[in-house]
């Protein structure tokens, strides 16, 4: 998986980088079919975002973050990513009977 994290008015930190970088782990974890991942932290005035994009088999999906503090906007962010994914992942499994269950018998 490739991460690429950018700033629009904010020099990432190698903390910063660390840090986006092991949050997005644990979303690999739940889903292993992530390709790439684009991470864009911006800082408007007092408003800190943070928005990414995630490339999966399948489907692409977005999230964004507003908050007064970047590691804050980061960990909401993360957070709506996760859930976004799990309810992908949970689309793409087959929860249908397959006719072989159906045609057995109980013993």
């Amino acid at each position: 998986m490739q991460i690429s994290i950018s700033g629009h008015h904010v020099d990432v930190t190698d903390s910063m980088h660390h840090y986006v970088s092991e949050k997005v782990e644990k979303i690999v974890r739940h889903f292993d079919h992530v390709t790439n991942t684009n991470v864009i932290l911006q800082v408007e005035k007092k408003r800190h975002m943070a928005e990414a994009t995630i490339n999966t088999k399948g489907a692409m999906i977005h999230a964004s973050s507003t908050c007064d503090d970047m590691y804050a906007a980061i960990d909401a962010m993360v957070n709506k990513l996760d859930r976004q994914v799990l309810k992908h992942k949970e689309k793409l499994t087959d929860h249908h009977r397959t006719d072989a269950a159906l045609n057995q018998t109980p013993e």
